[in-house]
């Protein structure tokens, strides 16, 4: 792969959106962590690798959301110039596979349960962590996304 090959992938808006939103991702649900049930015998390492899983499910998510908006704006490139109702169909996207998820992981697939000091929304029972984390993070990966291809032209992106 040339240096060229390299650098066209560094810009493509998808991994920025992708990279941006593990880092950010990864620090909420660290900190979030305090909010679940947590089985007695986890180690440090298994906090971790847990968080890692729900990151990278968040990764797509953000994906999913990007993707959407993409194609209600018919370009790629939207992430660059966003107008309130891209954001807002991208914040929207989240929340909505997010309570889905949620209801799922907590519900049928048991795969974690919210401690008692959890705060839930009354209707969906989805905790309003997670829902916090969908309002917060996608604006700042807009915002960092927007800055770090502000300055490739326009035709590399298409």
């Amino acid at each position: 792969m040339s240096k060229i090959d390299f650098l066209r992938w560094l810009n493509l808006p998808e991994l920025n959106v992708a990279v941006f939103s593990f880092l950010l991702n990864f620090l909420w649900e660290m900190q979030q962590m305090p909010f679940f049930q947590i089985p007695s015998e986890f180690t440090c390492i298994n906090v971790v690798n847990n968080c890692t899983q729900a990151t990278v499910g968040d990764v797509g998510i953000s994906l999913a959301a990007f993707g959407t908006v993409v194609v209600l704006s018919k370009s790629r490139r939207w992430i660059l110039q966003p107008n309130w109702w891209q954001v807002v169909v991208f914040v929207l996207v989240g929340i909505m596979i997010t309570i889905i998820f949620e209801a799922l992981a907590t519900g049928v697939l048991d795969r974690w349960q919210y401690g008692e000091v959890m705060p839930t929304l009354p209707v969906f029972g989805t905790g309003l962590l997670p829902i916090l984390q969908w309002l917060i993070i996608p604006p700042l990966i807009i915002w960092f996304v927007k800055r770090q291809l502000s300055s490739i032209k326009p035709k590399s992106l298409n």
